[in-house]
């Protein structure tokens, strides 16, 4: 049965490498579809291997692409070899530029700091802050690692913005207050990184 591995969204190539998350957020878009714009289901029916993710960018004309990104229907940093594999081989071959889409809690997952771990190989890392309150934070995300998820994503983002040219946080257009808005700008202006608003399709 055929893997839906890359796809295409707003003129980026999408990498699909697993459906893991350590999060079950409340409005997270795979629980209510099986896939983004025109891909194909992005249910795995097992984790792709390196060499078959790498083996896929052969049917893409990798010149349409600004982008290179790890995002998928799960949380890329729980397979963090094997993308940062698929990142280095990626800039080898094609000079693109990277960038993965994450909750930001891999230094949980792995019980370690991995943000080092990033530099030279990913261009920009999006991290969901979802929102300015750990307690709110807990109840949209649902994180396996319960209430010090929230502290633990702000010190990952702070981390990367040493080994990362790029370091964005994210809300969802359709779950904030102009008040908390102003305070995730706050917070991300404390950590030095870039605070976007993002449409829920997104």
């Amino acid at each position: 049965m055929s893997m839906t591995i890359l796809y295409e969204v707003h003129g980026n190539l999408y990498v699909n490498l697993t459906n893991k998350c350590s999060c079950a957020c409340t409005f997270c878009l795979r629980q209510t579809r099986d896939h983004m714009e025109d891909s194909d289901v992005l249910w795995l029916d097992r984790e792709p291997s390196v060499e078959e993710a790498k083996a896929e960018f052969e049917k893409f004309d990798m010149d349409k692409y600004s982008e290179v990104v790890f995002c998928g229907f799960g949380e890329p940093t729980m397979r963090l070899d094997a993308m940062l594999s698929v990142a280095a081989f990626v800039k080898e071959k094609y000079g693109k530029p990277t960038r993965v889409n994450t909750n930001g809690l891999a230094d949980l997952f792995y019980g370690e700091p991995t943000a080092h771990k990033l530099k030279g190989l990913i261009d920009t890392v999006s991290i969901s802050l979802n929102t300015p309150n750990k307690e709110r934070y807990y109840e949209l995300t649902r994180s396996r690692f319960g209430i010090g998820s929230f502290d633990a994503m702000l010190a990952y983002a702070a981390d990367c913005t040493k080994y990362v040219p790029h370091v964005v946080m994210t809300t969802v257009d359709t779950t904030l207050t102009k008040e908390e808005e102003d305070a995730c700008r706050e917070i991300c202006r404390n950590l030095g990184v870039t605070y976007r608003i993002r449409p829920w399709e997104d």
